[in-house]
């Protein structure tokens, strides 16, 4: 049986890995798919740089257009990110008959109803085990190995440099600037590192989790999203204090009236699994009717991880182009058909703790306050400490963990609370999860 022909759109650190792996591992990988892979052309955005990877029998191009129109390439593999320009290449591949396997969270997370319609109208495979967590097989585990499962609640930190920014705080006492500036010396962190610092990353790759778990349409614009760019030194320390660390989390769950999709920092209690995942390591707790909790873990990110998950797709397509196409797994582990609208539930109305750091003057009576305003909105204390003496300005800081109530409550309450007299400054407000399904959700 003849090998199959890959084409690679990239050959940047996933790209350079993807190619290292297989000619390393090619012969088991090989007996592993039913047939020999070969990559013979890749696309490059500069034909002279030089590259991490072996590129004998490669036929390299500028442009991507002549290997998505190839009519020698079976498998189109996307690896150069954004969504405009990877859209257009995916699909001209699909057109032209190619089975397809990204690592383009952004791309799924936003075009995926696309991209599986266009798919599976011609019958081709969108394979992207690498949009999420890396190396972590966690889209095979959710699609294939917990398919006899009702997911009832999915939690993660999918982002390995807000991870290692707030381990970083967390363990050398440092400041998010310095951390931040580590991150980014290190290559864990670009330049612009908005997209990870605030969330978008970690928001697009729930959403995909979310998908697979609970068979609904991909719908980005539905997830709620913060980052960690607010998060001080003051908070890493009182919540140490209280028995927590902050991890940055993205969070799905099943309630009646809908799925609760949210992306932001949370207190994890200290001897919780993911409260000690440090660095930039992913992991994901999943927690199934029948199976109970798991947790999965591993590099999200990196040329080996990450190119490990691009070939296990490949693999998966191989195996597809050489046994009976038809009975291949959904894009989204639903049937197309089946797949339902988010339905998600607002943000005001989750029920969690909080953890809120005020400051406030030096006063009598502020306290007295402060509780009688939460206790207006229903919402009880479960801890509250004035943090040390007085500053030059004369404000202290208090720290309060609530017990559950509703957000919006909350919100309300730390509204009334900062318009104060007696207020200095915004209120710092992080959720507390207990990471634990409760019997009234």
């Amino acid at each position: 049986m003849k090998p199959v022909s890959v084409g690679v759109i990239g050959l940047g650190t996933v790209g350079a890995g993807t190619v290292d792996v297989l000619r390393r591992n090619g012969e088991e990988i090989s007996r592993r798919a039913g047939r020999e892979i070969k990559v013979t052309r890749a696309a490059v955005r500069d034909l002279a740089r030089s590259r991490d990877c072996n590129t004998a029998g490669i036929s390299l191009t500028a442009n991507p257009h002549e290997i998505v129109e190839d009519p020698g390439i079976d498998v189109v593999i996307e690896l150069i990110g954004g969504c405009d320009v990877a859209f257009d290449l995916i699909s001209a591949a699909l057109n032209h008959g190619k089975h397809v396997v990204t690592a383009n969270k952004a791309l799924i997370a936003t075009r995926g109803n696309e991209i599986f319609h266009q798919a599976s109208s011609a019958g081709l495979v969108v394979a992207f085990e690498a949009a999420v967590a890396g190396g972590i097989p966690v889209i095979k585990v959710l699609r294939e190995g917990l398919a006899g499962n009702r997911v009832e609640r999915l939690v993660g930190i999918l982002n390995g440099t807000c991870n290692f920014i707030l381990s970083g705080m967390q363990d050398e006492r440092s400041d998010y600037a310095e951390v931040l500036s580590k991150a980014q010396a290190n290559g864990y962190a670009e330049a612009d590192p908005s997209v990870d610092v605030e969330g978008v990353d970690a928001a697009h790759k729930l959403t995909i989790l979310a998908s697979i778990a609970y068979g609904v349409h991909l719908d980005f614009k539905s997830v709620h999203v913060e980052g960690i760019s607010d998060i001080t030194q003051d908070d890493i320390i009182y919540a140490r204090e209280l028995g927590y660390r902050i991890k940055h989390l993205g969070i799905a769950r099943r309630l009646p009236n809908g799925l609760d999709l949210r992306v932001h920092p949370c207190l994890v209690g200290d001897d919780h699994l993911l409260s000690n995942v440090s660095g930039v390591m992913n992991a994901i707790v999943v927690n199934g009717d029948a199976v109970g909790e798991t947790l999965f873990y591993g590099a999200g990110a990196g040329a080996q991880p990450t190119a490990s998950a691009v070939i296990a797709d490949l693999v998966d397509v191989v195996r597809t182009l050489t046994s009976d196409p038809g009975n291949r797994v959904p894009h989204l582990a639903f049937q197309p058909a089946a797949l339902a609208a988010p339905g998600i539930v607002p943000l005001s109305e989750i029920v969690c703790a909080h953890y809120l750091r005020l400051t406030a003057h030096d006063r009598p009576g502020v306290l007295a306050d402060i509780t009688r305003i939460l206790g207006d909105y229903q919402v009880s204390i479960e801890a509250i400490r004035q943090q040390g003496s007085a500053d030059a300005l004369g404000n202290v800081p208090v720290v309060i963990v609530t017990h559950r109530a509703l957000e919006a409550n909350v919100a309300m309450a730390v509204s009334d609370i900062e318009a104060l007299s007696t207020n200095a400054r915004a209120a710092t407000r992080i959720r507390l999860e207990t990471l634990e399904i409760s019997v009234d959700e």
